[in-house]
């Protein structure tokens, strides 16, 4: 679980399962959004499929990015849901 929570405490990843989180999203398509390079998205990419957090599909020479399944869009909502709430 450390491994998975320091995993979440990058801000480029983080940024990534935002997007990912509202829709299915390509390399180029993250990358723009993001201001950053597709070989950079990519790397942050494999680390959060290495922890079993997204998945992908190949569509021609594009590939596309979603979350893995109901349990990470769940736990990311959790979490954005206790940082709005008001103390």
């Amino acid at each position: 679980m450390a491994e998975f929570f320091s995993l979440l405490g990058d801000a480029n990843r983080l940024r990534i399962l935002s997007l990912l989180a509202q829709k299915e999203l390509c390399v180029c398509d993250l990358a723009a959004t993001l201001d950053m390079t597709e070989s950079a998205v990519s790397h942050q990419l494999r680390t959060l499929r290495a922890m079993r957090l997204v998945s992908y599909r190949k569509q021609g020479r594009n590939v596309f990015y979603n979350l893995q399944d109901s349990h990470v869009l769940n736990l990311y909502q959790s979490v954005a849901e206790h940082l709005d709430e008001e103390i």
